[in-house]
């Protein structure tokens, strides 16, 4: 079982000030993949120290953490001093391959589209 490093990029989100996407707003993560590309949650119990997020926008400085599985849903968080930041609808149905698409509630409390750019051996 090896990590992958998935790059993911804001994808056409109508009604939104995104509505054409931003290929400079996203998420980095590093995660053990299943061979179907879902996130592998046993896999994870084993790696989980290792599972880290990115996000990344030109307008405000780069966030890193975790990647948290809780309670049965996936968080991205920044802050493990808190509740986890960014919960990722349905993340666990998602296949991680390029051209598929994510959604991911933002720290404004938006649901956002993103779509799968890379994923690679990290």
């Amino acid at each position: 079982m090896g990590l992958n490093r998935i790059v993911m990029r804001l994808a056409r989100n109508p009604g939104t000030e995104f509505a054409d996407g931003d290929d400079h707003r996203g998420y980095s993560v590093v995660a053990p993949l299943t061979e179907d590309g879902k996130l592998d949650e046993h896999a994870f119990r084993a790696v989980r120290d290792a599972c880290e997020v990115r996000r990344f926008a030109p307008d405000e400085d780069p966030a890193e953490g975790k990647l948290v599985h809780r309670n049965g849903r996936w968080f991205f968080d920044y802050d493990q001093d808190t509740e986890a930041d960014e919960p990722i609808y349905r993340i666990g149905d998602h296949r991680f391959s390029v051209g598929e698409y994510v959604s991911v509630t933002d720290e404004d409390g938006r649901l956002l589209t993103y779509k799968v750019t890379e994923v690679v051996p990290a």
